[in-house]
């Protein structure tokens, strides 16, 4: 791993960037915080496109003829079909139908598979060990880079750096490219709501590709993508994310021996599991949430067992939350900003444009002075100008428009009620699945 002057642990496929000063965390790795500033970058995934690093996720690779039983009974997803070249969003689950982790399983070859997650590693590991699969699992974690390149012009960067058209590969697809000659795996996704693609290959040529991309890129625009603004796509195109939309639910009666494990194998990840806000919490399982309630519930199917069935087929009969994203009211938002001009005691600052990674702050949502849900993920979108934040708010509140209120802060400084309104999520327009067959390229810029 490389390092700077401080021999800092700096996240493996960037360079070091010689004019960042300030560092965020990821996993046991830092990144930069910014490179041309967070405006500028939290436009670059509506507008141009940008590169990023998400290298410091876990990557398993798991081989032989049960490989795809051991993922079928740990996740809610199907896989009656799956096709080699596709990919999915793997959820897995408790025996209570909470969340323990999510991330992307592909389908490399028949009986070989790769999964790339964070929590859901640990979880797909224990299980592994205290299963009894006619299968070989690698942990390829410290192997692989993992690069996104997302937005608009995502795709001509990419057709221009590669020397191919890539117009063939569909959504949740992936096949072998290369630059030069380095190859690696390029899957169509889309975690910023656009076309965009995420990059797998040998850490070793990690550094490489990205600076090809990143040259490539100049001519349309492109971006590196720092830690501060990294995750404000997450909100505006509702990706929920664990550690800060949702605790794992690894506190079940079920689940203590995998909470052992954890303990001994990542204690890291444990100081993650940490929460703030106004929401009452008497337990981490208030924290818990549902593939359901995080919007999910499409992926569940019933035609294989699973952790977790039982109680998920109950809740699909009788849904009880939704996840939506709430607007602030600006103009309350606003005072809580001009609080710090005043004498007397502040409202708790907002950190623009999101709380970082490491802890879930969760708000209380009020309706008519009833709790009706949590907010998580707050952060201030320069895109739409609105502090945004996802939201769990009770299925009979989820129509768009319905005006709820927000308890917010109290902890450090004054707490206050901000006005919020109820909207879809995602709540920018989703462009992933964009038909780019007869997409022309952007001009040069």
């Amino acid at each position: 791993m490389q390092n700077n002057n401080n021999n800092l642990p700096l996240t493996p496929a960037v360079p070091v960037a010689a004019s960042a000063y300030t560092y965020t965390r990821f996993g046991a790795s830092f990144e930069a915080a910014e490179f041309t500033g967070w405006i500028d970058e939290s436009m670059s995934w509506k507008k141009t496109c940008y590169i990023g690093d998400w290298s410091p996720l876990g990557k398993l690779r798991v081989k032989g003829p049960d490989a795809l039983k051991f993922f079928s009974d740990l996740s809610i997803n199907s896989f009656a079909t799956f096709d080699i070249g596709q990919a999915k969003h793997a959820v897995f689950c408790s025996s209570a139908g909470k969340v323990i982790g999510d991330g992307v399983l592909m389908k490399l070859a028949e009986d070989d598979f790769l999964y790339t997650s964070g929590p859901g590693i640990l979880w797909a590991l224990y299980k592994f060990q205290h299963g009894n699969y006619n299968a070989t699992l690698e942990n390829l974690s410290a192997e692989r880079f993992i690069l996104q390149v997302q937005g608009p012009n995502a795709l001509f960067v990419m057709e221009q750096v590669t020397a191919e058209n890539l117009r063939d590969i569909g959504f949740m697809r992936f096949r072998p490219t290369r630059i030069g000659n380095r190859e690696f795996l390029a899957l169509r996704q889309g975690m910023a709501g656009e076309v965009g693609y995420e990059l797998h290959g040998r850490i070793e040529d990690a550094q490489d590709i990205y600076r090809a991309i990143l040259e490539a890129g100049q001519a349309y625009g492109i971006r590196q993508l720092g830690g501060r603004t990294k995750m404000v796509n997450h909100v505006e195109a509702c990706f929920p994310t664990p550690t800060v939309d949702y605790i794992p639910a690894i506190s079940g009666e079920a689940e203590k021996g995998f909470l052992a494990f954890m303990t001994q194998a990542s204690p890291a990840m444990l100081s993650l599991l940490q929460h703030a806000g106004t929401y009452p919490v008497d337990s981490s399982e208030a924290l818990h949430r549902s593939p359901i309630e995080l919007g999910w519930g499409k992926s569940i199917k019933l035609d294989h067992d699973f952790i977790g069935r039982q109680a998920l087929e109950a809740e699909l009969a009788a849904p009880k939350r939704k996840m939506v994203t709430l607007v602030w009211n600006s103009g309350d938002v606003i005072d809580v900003y001009a609080s710090l001009f005043r004498q007397g005691i502040p409202n708790d600052y907002m950190e623009l444009p999101r709380e970082l990674l490491g802890c879930m702050e969760t708000d209380r949502v009020e309706h008519q002075g009833r709790l009706v849900g949590a907010t998580s993920s707050r952060c201030y979108s320069y895109y739409f100008r609105e502090m945004l934040s996802l939201c769990v708010i009770d299925i009979e509140l989820a129509e768009p428009g319905t005006e709820v209120t927000v308890v917010y802060g109290g902890a450090r400084g004054a707490q206050k009620h901000i006005r919020a309104r109820v909207a879809a999520a995602p709540y920018k327009t989703d462009k992933r699945r964009a038909d780019v067959s007869t997409l022309q390229p952007a001009p040069a810029r």
